[in-house]
């Protein structure tokens, strides 16, 4: 597995949005703008570091530190995230299944109306999305401005 296989298959889960902050690639589940929330996050700059962590859960978390390659995420092991040390830390098939139970587990822990908006249209999902981001720069701008 590698970077952009990951990112592959990340993109193809549903309501799954691509963000790129902190030198890395934010994987969410939802557009922040609405309620989303990040499962995975790719380092882009993991020169010797961890190119990988994601959300484990609570359940999963203590056995993916037992395995080799595996440890507690920097700054997010409290949220039960782990990162990988190398992307031979599972082989392709069990990434896809930690990916997605990553992904599963931060869906179904957003809240109703956040549920309730992704189930919409893409369409009229997009639109809700532009409208929320156009909110929120607007607050942000008069925040400044006080």
């Amino acid at each position: 597995m590698n970077a952009e296989r990951i990112r592959d298959y990340l993109l193809s889960l549903p309501h799954v949005v691509e963000a790129e902050q902190w030198g890395g690639l934010l994987y969410w589940v939802g557009d922040k703008a609405i309620g989303g929330k990040t499962f995975a996050m790719v380092n882009l700059e993991a020169t010797g570091g961890l190119p990988i962590s994601f959300s484990a859960g609570p359940e999963r978390f203590a056995e993916l530190v037992e395995q080799e390659g595996i440890r507690p995420a920097p700054y997010s092991a409290k949220n039960f995230w782990v990162a990988a040390e190398g992307w031979d830390a599972f082989p392709d098939r069990e990434w896809q299944d930690e990916l997605t139970a990553a992904h599963a587990t931060v869906y179904a822990k957003l809240p109703p109306k956040t549920k309730q908006l992704l189930a919409m249209s893409k369409i009229a999902l997009k639109r809700v999305v532009a409208e929320r981001r156009k909110l929120l720069t607007e607050r942000a701008a008069d925040k400044s401005k006080a």
